[in-house]
């Protein structure tokens, strides 16, 4: 509320959990940043499991199914990999509930007392999407939240092979 309320277009999300004690708050967040028009981008999270089947927190569906609001953009963590390792090994996945993938293994970051390290995550993957939402939204300022989150989603590579789940112990499916 304070990010819409002062003005954010894009928000970057790379926090979450597997439940909240006041889920309708948080719901109603989301349905007031979406009203403000802030696109709110989320990072899907590190413990290799299904969202569409899973709980993962906070997310824009009461049932994992339907979506209550359309400015939320979920992302997946890629690996360096273009080939069955694709999604990194940590990431959550789901056709549903994770939107995109970014890189999120090795990436270079800023770090505390003006130094760098590598690190990985949905955290990492999360920003990048969250960054190209806002040059979008500032060359095209007349763009919705809602519109900016579809022209990422439509606008990506698809990929169109069986990979290893992720925590699925050799389990391949169709990545598409």
């Amino acid at each position: 509320r304070y990010a819409a309320d002062n003005g954010a277009k894009v928000v970057n999300m790379s926090f979450g959990k597997s439940w909240s004690p006041y889920r309708n708050w948080v719901f109603d967040a989301i349905k007031y940043a979406e009203e403000k028009d802030v696109l709110l981008v989320h990072a899907a999270g590190n413990d290799s499991k299904d969202i569409d089947v899973k709980d993962n927190w906070p997310n824009d569906s009461k049932d994992k199914i339907s979506e209550f609001a359309d400015n939320v953009l979920t992302v997946g963590a890629m690996s360096v990999n273009y080939d069955e390792k694709l999604p990194a090994t940590f990431a959550n996945y789901g056709q549903k509930n994770v939107d995109v993938f970014a890189p999120g293994v090795q990436i270079y970051s800023t770090i505390p007392k003006d130094e760098y390290a590598r690190y990985n995550g949905t955290s990492m993957a999360s920003p990048e999407v969250a960054g190209i939402a806002t040059l979008v939204r500032s060359y095209y300022p007349e763009l919705s939240a809602s519109q900016v989150k579809h022209i990422i989603m439509n606008s990506g590579t698809e990929i169109d092979m069986d990979v290893l789940i992720p925590g699925g112990e050799g389990t391949k499916a169709h990545f598409s």
